[in-house]
């Protein structure tokens, strides 16, 4: 037996060459290298996933906008200037008003947005009576809860809200009842309106085959 065979069989030699192993494995420049493509790609992805999320959201929004322009009405009567900022979504062989058990696009007692894409909203440039309810000067989100006879109409003070998102409830400011009313011929494409009437604006809105309109006057 050599002196070299001798010496590898000893245990302080063994300890020595286990610990020449961990620091092979482990201490490796190629680990530090590793860790750094690791590192970059996670960033790639991360990025790419942002980019991929952009251009989706980019598509959405030029989607829904090609299927509900944005649409303004405006009239002023009296020194009083009444505009609305809406969009416009048209029927499109569908039932819009109707029950859920009838597959309505807006079914009846639920929250509609009077409109599609951005919150619809309001302003006026003096306090008003809306439908005889004491509004001041300001811009309103509006909407609407459905039903047979009757819309609801409900202004809120939240501004700029996009999509079919139900509002903050806690910021409504008022809650007014008008009649439907027969329309002549059905509307594809959802119109908002104003016209002088008794010194006010009466504010006119038409879809498929439902008609309202709200007075607006000033105080």
């Amino acid at each position: 037996m050599n002196e070299s065979t001798v010496k590898t069989n000893c245990p302080e030699t063994k300890v020595d060459l286990i610990k020449d192993l961990k620091g092979f494995l482990f201490n490796r420049p190629i680990n530090k290298i590793s860790k750094s493509v690791m590192k970059k790609k996670i960033l790639i992805g991360v990025v790419a996933f942002v980019v991929l999320l952009g251009i989706a959201f980019s598509y959405l929004n030029y989607r829904n906008r090609n299927l509900s322009p944005p649409g303004t009405a405006e009239l002023t009567v009296g020194g009083l200037t009444v505009s609305i900022a809406y969009s416009r979504p048209s029927v499109r062989d569908r039932l819009v008003f109707g029950t859920e058990e009838q597959g309505a696009l807006q079914p009846y007692g639920t929250y509609w947005r009077l409109g599609a894409n951005e919150s619809t909203e309001m302003t006026v440039n003096k306090d008003i009576l809306f439908n005889g309810q004491p509004v001041p000067a300001g811009t309103y989100r509006m909407y609407a809860i459905p039903d047979v006879d009757a819309f609801e109409i409900v202004l809120n003070s939240e501004l700029g809200q996009w999509g079919a998102f139900e509002p903050n409830y806690s910021l409504d400011l008022l809650r007014t009842k008008v009649p439907v009313e027969p329309t002549s011929a059905m509307v594809e494409l959802y119109t908002i309106s104003m016209v002088e009437r008794e010194g006010g604006i009466h504010v006119v809105f038409e879809w498929s085959d439902v008609r309202f309109s709200v007075p607006i006057e000033a105080q």
